[in-house]
């Protein structure tokens, strides 16, 4: 195996199975926020705040996982890598 495949590998590997996943589980925080605020705490503010919190974040990280990683494609398939 040469530095080059490994280095393939590696990339497939993060582009195809971790970030996927990651994204996932801010797709998961996001719903649990959504299943949290409309749901399970109607009558209490302070956990509806929580859930808000997690919503949030999770849209936070969505957003900036998909511009990481759609900056990180954009590099490897100029650069040719």
């Amino acid at each position: 195996m040469t530095f080059a495949h490994f280095v393939d590998y590696i990339v497939f590997l993060l582009n195809f199975m971790v970030v996927p996943f990651i994204f996932g589980l801010a797709l998961l925080s996001f719903l649990w926020g959504i299943v949290n605020y409309y749901f399970l705490s109607t009558d209490d503010a302070a956990k509806q705040q929580n859930a808000h919190s997690f919503m949030l974040w999770g849209i936070i990280g969505m957003v900036l996982l998909f511009s990481v990683w759609g900056i990180v494609n954009l590099a490897l398939y100029t650069f040719r890598l």
